[in-house]
């Protein structure tokens, strides 16, 4: 791709994690000085907790269009993951996954996803963008306080420093990347900007979570156990997530939707996971050792902020949770950080940074890939009790029963799991299961009989086979 680096632009970028990391880097080989400026007064230099990213001690998933998307925007990347101890899992021949429909095969690989820890895998990006633009600056220890400039052009960013000293941030264009705190639509109307269209879906999910180190034998190599909600059961949503992560660890996830939360509780941690739809991960967990406290987190709502349909300001770009957060259970929020990231790096290679229609161009290619990830999450957390946000219409109600349709059909059709999972790993829009081929094979039904059980191999179901650690909530001690 021809780089066009200018000798004068500057960008801002607001928000040092993941989404304003992958934000430098895709302007970095555009303009000539990148400034992120983050309100931590450190970035860890390992891959260590941040105080101000209390979702990082749940469990992620980095699906293959994500990872793709930030190999391209920092190759290399996907090395450090790995040397570090990440796992790059095969998707879905590496996933135990129990869905509405019932148990999926497992298919010969079409795609995979990262096990790391959140801390590695922002840890990885960061190491990265050190190595690969010298251009990039980081300020850390600053609070936003406004953009400078006026409703038709943004000039810069106002902030106070660690000494609380007020001051102006000059920038050919500034990037919001802050997250779900985003003050956005208070800096833009300060300055006289456009009030912004926002949709909330709101399920009520509360997350629990705890690191366990694997059982002997596992550690390197161990597939993503996932008890999925059924919503159509008119109960709460309750998940349980099992993926394997760096040091020998699983990280494990615990949801439930408004009415069926799981507790912080350490002794009622593994009661919920065997209370889900079905108790494979609790039978797991059972022969595991259990590190640490658990965490619990309940920012979960999803929220959409249509930037790319209001009369933006010149200069003035949002990427990432602060324009699109999700409902963490999908797994889709980094992915389409970093799909979006890559999308300003096209685009910056199309338009110059400082030309006045880049802004609302990047602006409406960033929306693609979270438009897609918006529409795979609340098509679910609609249909929960008592959630929050615009009631299912009856499209809604139709592409959900197709949804349905196709996740029963895949457990018997390849041709169908593929398409499900191209769009799951977001390498492909939520359009290809319109396609006709996919479309017949959803009217035609399964080729297989419906699984009565897990797919487990040998040696998972040896792990089975071992006597508990723990006994069961419901079994004497």
């Amino acid at each position: 791709m021809t780089q066009n680096p200018s000798g004068s632009l500057r960008a801002v970028v607001l928000g040092g994690g993941l989404a304003g990391t992958l934000a430098a880097a895709a302007l970095a080989p555009y303009v000539a000085d990148v400034l992120v400026v983050e309100r931590d007064t450190v970035l860890p230099e390992t891959a260590a907790p941040r105080p101000r990213l209390p979702q990082a001690a749940h469990a992620h998933m980095l699906w293959s269009g994500g990872a793709d998307a930030i190999e391209e925007l920092l190759p290399g990347t996907t090395a450090t993951w790995l040397e570090a101890g990440a796992h790059r899992i095969p998707i879905p021949n590496g996933m135990v996954s129990y869905s509405p429909a019932g148990w999926f095969r497992r298919w010969t690989e079409t795609h995979y996803l990262i096990g790391a820890s959140r801390d590695l895998v922002d840890w990885g990006v960061r190491t990265a963008l050190r190595a690969a633009h010298p251009n990039v600056r980081t300020r850390t220890g600053v609070r936003i306080t406004g953009l400078a400039g006026d409703g038709s052009r943004v000039t810069g960013v106002r902030i106070l420093d660690g000494d609380r000293r007020e001051d102006v941030l000059d920038a050919d264009l500034v990037v919001d990347a802050t997250g779900r705190d985003s003050k956005a639509p208070e800096w833009l109307a300060a300055i006289g900007g456009p009030a912004v269209e926002e949709t909330v879906v709101d399920a009520g999910v509360r997350y629990a979570s705890r690191r366990y180190r694997a059982p002997e034998g596992t550690a390197s190599d161990w597939p993503v156990v996932n008890i999925q909600a059924d919503p159509r059961l008119g109960t709460p949503g309750q998940v349980v997530s099992v993926i394997p992560i760096e040091d020998g660890q699983w990280h494990v996830s615990l949801s439930g939707t408004r009415g069926g939360e799981p507790s912080g509780d350490e002794q009622l941690f593994e009661e919920f996971a065997r209370g889900v739809r079905h108790p494979l991960a609790a039978d797991f967990l059972a022969r595991a050792e259990p590190i640490g406290e658990v965490a619990v987190y309940g920012r979960t709502a999803n929220r959409q902020r249509r930037y790319e349909k209001a009369a933006m300001p010149t200069g003035f770009v949002v990427l990432g949770d602060a324009a699109t957060s999700l409902n963490p259970v999908y797994g889709h929020g980094m992915s389409a950080a970093a799909l979006g990231a890559l999308a300003l790096r096209d685009t910056a290679a199309k338009t110059p940074v400082g030309a006045p229609k880049f802004a609302r161009q990047a602006q409406k290619a960033i929306a693609g890939p979270a438009s897609a990830a918006w529409l795979l999450a609340v098509g679910q957390d609609r249909f929960y009790p008592d959630a929050v946000g615009k009631a299912p219409s009856l499209g809604d109600k139709l592409a959900a029963r197709y949804v349905q349709r196709l996740n029963r059909t895949a457990i018997g059709n390849f041709l169908v799991v593929r398409a499900l999972t191209e769009v799951m790993a977001m390498k492909k829009p939520a359009t290809v299961l319109g396609s006709p081929d996919v479309l017949f094979a959803a009217a035609r039904g399964l080729r297989r009989p419906l699984l009565d059980g897990p797919q487990l191999t040998e040696r998972e179901q040896s792990v089975l086979n071992r006597e508990p650690l723990r006994a069961a909530a419901d079994e004497p001690a």
